[in-house]
């Protein structure tokens, strides 16, 4: 028997074990096409492992890293099913300890096989510089990690948002799945919790592809000015405005936040404050505080982390996150609640109001990902195959973490403190007409 036939048999033994040990709720199909189990349907779920390198190399760095890359590059891959069914094939129990009752000789034969076998991990998948993560808060810096997030294409996107294009959580009113109605819901939430109206000068920090703005200027009357880093978006943006006649009262700047100018009465960020960085929040808030007139109104839409028991134990950057950062979003971090309105609070501002959209972005990003996987092979032709499984794997982890409550959205409504009156209805019941 050669070397690999022997790693096969000691691969299938033990994974036999484990199938029956965890009882687990789906196969397995080794690189020579048999399947673990023995008799296991070949429709069922299953976890393909195309080739004994990627054993290996789990084997040697027994990572989430490692294995977010043999997925990219497709070395190991789910058949019959998607990752929100393996999710629910999950072990019940403590996996841990269920795995303590694997025999150990199954489990040290094939660390005999594999130890010294060739293979590695590595995905022609960029990421920015690993580990070394870009957070100085410097214009050129967000404006290259800005880059690489969005600058993937303006076509790519359009295969899974809805009409407007836009990039972050949809709100629903009621039990639904028409993406685009949400979003719509969403846009039209904003403006009435900022209270807009004929006149107002407003801000959209961040403003993706014009889709806030032009909706503001269009049905409040607002003079809109939305600010981007993002030059494929700002295009995109720009042929938006033109298109729909809004020249006199939408205008777009590429530029840094930091570096815009003029008084507002009314801002919003919506799903930008993620890419600031934690050490650049005083910078951040300073700035709005400097933009916002007194008595404006701040709308502080965010995605957070849950707080820990401690500062050290909540700055502690999980595999996940880590791997998010990495391949996702460069520079990014997230903060959590508390955080955020200390900031608010400490940077001269008034909170108002707090509401929480978990499971609006959960049903957003699974929405996002049917889209997506629905026109699977246009993003292959767009991005390229391996961009594609990671995109796909990005969303689809997002909604699982946002459903699980691993990661949190809140909208925080704010005023520019000063004493008196703060303008705003005593009651909010018109926002839920």
């Amino acid at each position: 028997m050669d070397s690999d036939q022997k790693r096969l048999a000691a691969l299938r033994r033990l994974l036999t074990q484990a199938h029956e040990k965890l009882g687990l709720k789906l196969g397995f199909q080794l690189w020579d096409g048999s399947l673990v189990p023995a008799g296991w349907p070949d429709d069922g779920l299953a976890i393909a492992i195309r080739d004994s390198g990627a054993v290996a190399a789990l084997i040697r760095k027994p990572k989430l890293d490692t294995l977010l890359n043999l997925h990219i590059s497709d070395r190991i891959a789910l058949l019959n099913g998607s990752i929100f069914d393996l999710a629910t094939a999950r072990p019940e129990g403590k996996v841990g300890r269920l795995a303590r009752t694997i025999p150990k000789s199954a489990v040290f034969e094939v660390l005999r096989r594999f130890i010294f076998a060739p293979g590695t991990a590595h995905s022609a998948v960029e990421h920015r510089k690993g580990d070394q993560i870009a957070r100085d808060g410097a214009p050129a810096t967000n404006k290259a990690n800005v880059a690489y997030h969005y600058d993937v294409s303006n076509a790519f996107y359009r295969l899974f948002l809805d009409e407007e294009m836009v990039y972050t959580c949809a709100y629903f009113t009621e039990d639904h799945g028409d993406i685009g109605r949400a979003q719509r819901d969403k846009l039209d939430m904003i403006c009435r919790k900022l209270r807009l109206k004929p006149g107002d000068r407003f801000l959209d920090i961040g403003c993706g592809w014009g889709a806030l703005v032009c909706h503001a200027a269009q049905h409040f009357g607002v003079e809109a000015h939305g600010v981007t880093l993002a030059e494929e978006q700002l295009k995109l943006a720009q042929e938006k405005v033109d298109r729909l006649g809004l020249g006199d009262r939408v205008t777009l700047h590429l530029q840094d936040y930091t570096q815009m100018e003029g008084q507002f009465d009314k801002i919003s960020s919506i799903g930008m404050f993620e890419q600031v960085g934690i050490r650049n929040h005083p910078d951040y808030f300073r700035a709005v505080n400097r933009l916002l007139r007194p008595r404006g109104l701040y709308l502080h839409h965010t995605i957070s982390r849950r707080a820990k028991k401690t500062d050290k134990a909540f700055n502690r950057m999980p595999a996940e996150y880590r791997a998010l950062v990495r391949y996702i979003f460069p520079g990014g971090e997230l903060d959590h609640l508390g955080m955020s309105i200390t900031n608010l609070e400490r940077h001269g501002f008034e909170v108002h109001d707090v509401e929480g959209w978990r499971e609006h972005y959960q049903r957003t990003t699974r929405l996002w990902w049917e889209r997506l996987n629905a026109r699977r092979a246009e993003a292959e032709a767009e991005i390229g195959p391996e961009r594609t499984r990671m995109w796909l794997l990005y969303l689809a982890g997002c909604s699982l973490a946002f459903e699980r409550g691993g990661a949190l959205v809140n909208q925080t409504l704010v005023s520019k403190r000063r004493k008196g009156a703060s303008g705003l209805p005593l009651t909010r019941a018109d926002l839920y007409r």
